[in-house]
């Protein structure tokens, strides 16, 4: 049954995640670790006044709803992003730097791992909570410094897809081996291929779906397009739950698929505050979920775990543009881009809490990621000045002088 004051508790859930995103933007933060914090401040061991509840106890299962829909959202409009046409095209930026990205964040986490104590499926999690770079984070920061058009933009963007693309394949692997409760390894092995095949078909059958799609969007009154691009977003979401693949995963399949449509900038429009709202939420409901007073034992770990995460990142950066043919200058730039850590990390956590995993895993997450999305940021705004303390500005080429006989010839050629 439903409380009597679930709207109330609601506006207010809403109202304080408008208040820390304008803090937020006035000092030029990404909003990602507020709206975990006021969740968490707020959650478990806040107090009551009279009919406003600040634990959220009785809207928590609605809050807990908006921001499962706010994952579907922000996973759509990534694949909105990419599209299966970009991500044919790309391959080279994507394989190389992207390869060395993931290998190397993806070993940092099977140390971190080892060094915890981990058990097998705990360590997997942990392995892609830190190989999974966050999107939102990344493409603001880039957006907020006036990096689109930078070159080493287009590494980190390839390098983006290819980790985007191991993630989506890593959730499928945690859900098989996680939320289907497959002891053996061919129960897993069955549920991963059946996920890859899913994800394949999606890839390749994706662009001959798109003129159907676009005939089906053709001249729709503004409600007809939305409620056809949700009942279409919501039933492959919710098909791939029923097949033991992750619902963020067929959200960003129908996202790649739709990409390739002609109508992108409308649906995009139309998605868009979506996201942004139904997004916030699902940082906000995270939030709820932590209990402040148990993350003392994470806090350790989780800063080593961001220390490495930030050094394995400069090395990827590093190869990969020397791969592109950049400076070596741009393994900062694109190093401390790639070291935020959000959406993806915490979807991870979530399918660790759901199938019974330790509970530190949650208390790491909620650390890592704040520590990450507040200092990644920040290094990459002063990337450039970091690199110049540590190895010097690059010398300004010097004019070659001109010899007396070059001299003598360009004056005779003047006064001629």
């Amino acid at each position: 049954m439903l409380s009597h004051t679930l709207v109330l508790e609601v506006g207010i859930a809403v109202l304080l995640v408008a208040i820390v995103g304008l803090l937020a933007n006035k000092l030029r933060f990404s909003v990602i670790p507020f709206f975990i914090i006021i969740g968490m401040v707020v959650g478990q061991h806040a107090p009551q006044f009279g009919h406003i509840d600040l634990t959220f106890t009785e809207s928590k299962p609605f809050i807990d709803f908006m921001g499962r829909l706010g994952v579907l959202f922000l996973l759509f409009y990534l694949g909105l992003e990419f599209s299966v046409g970009r991500l044919m095209r790309s391959g080279k930026s994507i394989v190389t730097g992207g390869m060395i990205y993931v290998f190397l964040n993806f070993i940092s986490g099977v140390l971190i791992g080892w060094l915890m104590d981990l058990p097998f499926k705990e360590m997997m999690v942990l392995c892609g909570v830190m190989t999974s770079s966050s999107t939102a984070i990344v493409a603001k920061v880039l957006t907020d410094l006036k990096r689109t058009a930078n070159p080493e933009t287009e590494i980190i963007m390839g390098m983006i897809m290819f980790d985007d693309l191991f993630i989506a394949m890593h959730i499928s692997f945690l859900s098989g081996l996680i939320l289907t409760g497959g002891t053996s390894f061919w129960s897993v092995l069955g549920t991963s291929l059946l996920a890859l095949g899913f994800i394949l078909t999606f890839l390749i059958l994706g662009r001959k779906l798109v003129p159907a799609i676009d005939r089906l969007l053709q001249d729709k009154s503004p409600e007809l397009f939305i409620l056809i691009i949700f009942s279409l977003l919501f039933i492959i979401a919710g098909f791939s739950e029923t097949i033991h693949v992750a619902e963020a995963i067929g959200a960003l399949m129908a996202g790649l698929v739709f990409a390739d449509s002609r109508y992108i900038k409308k649906i995009e429009g139309v998605i868009a505050p979506y996201r942004d709202f139904f997004g916030a939420m699902f940082f906000f409901s995270f939030g709820l979920s932590i209990d402040m007073y148990t993350l003392g034992g994470a806090i350790g770990w989780a800063a080593l775990a961001a220390a490495i995460t930030i050094i394995c990142n400069v090395a990827s950066g590093y190869f990969a543009a020397r791969f592109s043919g950049r400076k070596p200058k741009a393994s900062f730039d694109i190093g401390f881009t790639l070291s935020a850590r959000g959406e993806f990390s915490i979807i991870m956590a979530n399918i660790g809490k759901a199938g019974g995993l330790l509970p530190i895993l949650q208390s790491f997450v909620v650390v890592y990621v704040l520590i990450l999305s507040i200092v990644s940021p920040l290094l990459t705004k002063e990337s450039r000045t970091l690199w110049a303390a540590l190895f010097g500005k690059d010398a300004a080429p010097l004019k070659q002088k001109k010899t007396l006989e070059q001299l003598e010839e360009s004056a005779g050629t003047s006064s001629s």
